[in-house]
């Protein structure tokens, strides 16, 4: 992401497992990486632990940011929230936290990063295929994706005269421990995917990087699909 001397600040959202490992892992030889938690303790030096469904988290996370590097240039809001269940099974305080996450921190996280960007800062929020793609038996969670796209392209054309870029990254079926899936499962993801196989959080994270990198100074309001294909 660094093209010149000076070390970029980044905050990660959800950085402790999963892709956003992956993607604390590809920015932080370039970068000055802040990683958020909520329970599982990262490995990263700095971390600083926050529940997303708090609408006063986003502003202690920037905050913490800000303190430990004296500056802010992006923010990758990849922490997320999934609530499976089926329709007729709705409850209200699982479907609201997921929108917590996955919406309002987007717009909290913002909100607060505003007064310490410059020219030049940038945002890429994790989305997923699922935002056009709804999944059986999770169509809230589309949903909030696809609000989240929207928010981004609105983000992205509020921001623009300022230099500030927003942008999304929308992942489909991606490989990871903690997803709980059996080799059948897997197999099915493999099978409707183009390429043959599924994606890992390096494959996530490259394209974030890119998004956050001067290779991308033109670029905003986009919701960028990495999926290999899936369900083409």
């Amino acid at each position: 992401m660094n093209t010149g001397a000076l070390r970029k600040s980044v905050l990660v959202t959800g950085g402790a497992r999963g892709i956003g490992a992956g993607i604390v892992a590809a920015l932080k030889d370039t970068c000055d990486v802040m990683v958020h938690y909520n329970t599982t303790l990262p490995s990263h030096a700095d971390c600083v632990q926050g529940d997303l469904t708090d609408s006063e988290t986003p502003a202690r996370l920037i905050a913490a940011t800000v303190a430990r590097f004296g500056r802010l240039d992006a923010v990758v809001h990849n922490a997320g929230d999934i609530s499976v269940s089926a329709l007729a099974d709705y409850t209200p305080e699982a479907y609201r936290a997921m929108f917590d996450v996955n919406l309002f921190a987007a717009q909290g996280l913002l909100a607060a990063a505003l007064p310490h960007f410059e020219r030049g800062a940038a945002m890429v929020n994790i989305s997923s295929v699922n935002a056009v793609l709804p999944p059986k038996g999770a169509a809230l969670y589309g949903a909030s994706k696809a609000a989240l796209d929207l928010w981004t392209r609105g983000a992205a054309k509020e921001l623009g005269p300022e230099g500030i870029r927003i942008n999304a990254v929308a992942p489909g079926a991606i490989d990871v421990p903690d997803a709980g899936r059996d080799e059948a499962h897997k197999q099915a993801f493999v099978d409707m995917t183009a390429l043959g196989r599924m994606g890992t959080p390096a494959d996530i994270a490259g394209a974030v990087a890119f998004l956050l990198s001067d290779a991308a100074a033109f670029i905003t309001g986009e919701v960028l699909t990495v999926s290999g294909g899936y369900r083409l």
